[in-house]
């Protein structure tokens, strides 16, 4: 089969980019595969950032963005299967099928019946997505959960480290570091976090340059580092030696697209023995048991005391690592290829 891709933030290497490159990788080892886009060294970052194979995966130019309709229909619908993440919008395609993928649950979906008739199937990464997305759009769709390579991430030596992993940004979907910082700073002054480091480390675009700046300030005089655009090598490591993940993504906020909407790299923490401490919205309570395989928390105060709980208990921490090992094949990448495989054989 004739198989395309496209994203509209391919660049930014996030969540979203890793979902749809996985399924592009994993198909190009039997049919022909392009990924929609105007720099072809993408591809290269990607494989960089992602650990994935994509020698088999093509570049062509962005029809997406800057061709005129004509343009976009007649290049489409010389593809068998298209294969979308959506934006908000509803890309034109006239492939013979058309899969819209929604990484985020955007409250309003502008949905021509002409583009829906397209379309073989919506697809979302969670739950949480599903249901808090706009209702036209979660009524018809299905969950495929973003694909984690757990085998590649291994336990180490725990060092007294907290690990939290997210884009650097201070817009859209917001990992909310700055919080992270300030809980860490009152830990230190309470002594719950005596002798202990936190460690931040994300995706970096040159537009949110100034917001890491404001970062590096604020974490002057702490055991705090923070590591732009870290290659895929360096984040298994730190995985490997840290004992406890912090998250903060939707702290303090009630619009469904500010929160985390999956949370792939909680999943990618708990597969390396960091205990996830995580605050409790969005995607997060599908991956995290509560009590069981790590904490979910509303206040700092909680992500304290919780973390504090870990800390002094070895018996604890082993007890949340044996448990959090088995809550998580759910998400694995071959189970991922498997879902996606029997849509593909429902096409054919």
């Amino acid at each position: 089969m004739k198989i395309g891709f496209y994203s509209p933030y391919i660049d930014t290497l996030g969540g979203g980019e890793r979902y749809t490159l996985t399924l592009a990788s994993h198909w190009s080892r039997e049919h022909s595969v392009s990924v929609f886009w105007d720099d072809p060294l993408i591809l290269r970052q990607a494989q960089e950032r992602f650990d994935l194979d994509l020698s088999h995966v093509k570049v062509v130019p962005n029809i997406f963005f800057h061709d005129p309709l004509i343009s976009k229909i007649f290049l489409t619908s010389q593809y068998d299967l298209i294969f979308s993440l959506s934006d908000g919008s509803i890309p034109t395609s006239c492939a013979t099928h058309n899969l819209l993928h929604f990484q985020v649950p955007f409250q309003h979906v502008s949905f021509p019946f002409w583009k829906k008739m397209h379309l073989r199937k919506i697809i979302c990464n969670s739950e949480f997505t599903k249901h808090a997305i706009d209702p036209s759009v979660g009524k018809d769709a299905c969950v495929i959960y973003p694909p984690v390579d757990i085998e590649k991430f291994t336990f180490g030596k725990k060092e007294k480290t907290i690990f939290s992993v997210g884009r650097f940004s201070s817009f859209f979907q917001t990992k909310k570091q700055e919080v992270l910082i300030d809980i860490f700073s009152d830990g230190v002054k309470q002594g719950i976090l005596k002798d202990w480091k936190l460690v931040l480390a994300g995706g970096l675009l040159p537009s949110d340059k100034h917001y890491f700046e404001t970062l590096e300030s604020k974490v002057k005089g702490l055991p705090i580092t923070l590591i732009p655009n870290i290659s895929f090598d360096r984040l298994k490591t730190i995985y490997s030696t840290s004992l406890i993940y912090w998250h903060a993504a939707g702290f303090g906020e009630t619009d469904p697209t500010h929160m985390e909407h999956f949370g792939i790299t909680t999943v990618e923490a708990i597969a390396s023995g960091c205990i996830p401490v995580v605050y409790n919205a969005g995607g997060q309570p599908e991956i995290v048991q509560h009590e069981k395989n790590g904490y979910l928390w509303k206040t700092p105060e909680e992500c304290l005391k919780y973390t504090g709980d870990i800390i002094r208990s070895k018996k604890l921490q082993q007890l949340l690592q044996n448990v959090g090992g088995e809550t998580i094949k759910e998400f694995s990448v071959a189970r991922f290829c498997e879902r996606f495989d029997n849509i593909l054989e429902e096409i054919a």
